[in-house]
């Protein structure tokens, strides 16, 4: 089953309130709320399309897949592609514990990205 996996990257974003966010980016309270919920059925494009922008991502970032139980699937897939295992440090979190040379390495790789 496809659903929207959208806290890791509000996490990574540092995105706080991912109600507020929503609306201000252009949802409507009532999308917003389906969306946080995983209430919603359908996907409309333009709120894809929304979403990636404001979050800076792209549609596979926005998906989790969980298989089926009752059905067989292959190792290779393609929507295990979609099977994320989310981590549990946040990205904030992670930061504040590598040591600071490394962070420091991360900076400089990351200020080096064109």
């Amino acid at each position: 089953m496809l659903s929207l996996n959208l806290t890791p990257i509000f996490k990574a974003r540092g995105i706080e309130r991912p109600f507020s966010f929503l609306v201000k980016a252009g949802l409507s309270p009532h999308s917003a709320n389906a969306v946080l919920n995983s209430t919603t059925k359908s996907f409309r494009l333009d709120h894809i399309e929304l979403l990636c922008r404001t979050l800076i991502c792209e549609p596979n970032d926005l998906l989790l897949w969980t298989p089926d139980k009752d059905k067989q699937y292959s190792n290779d897939h393609p929507l295990f592609k979609l099977h994320q295992q989310d981590s549990s440090k946040d990205m904030k979190e992670t930061l504040a514990t590598i040591p600071y040379k490394q962070l420091k390495e991360i900076t400089k790789q990351i200020n080096n990205v064109d």
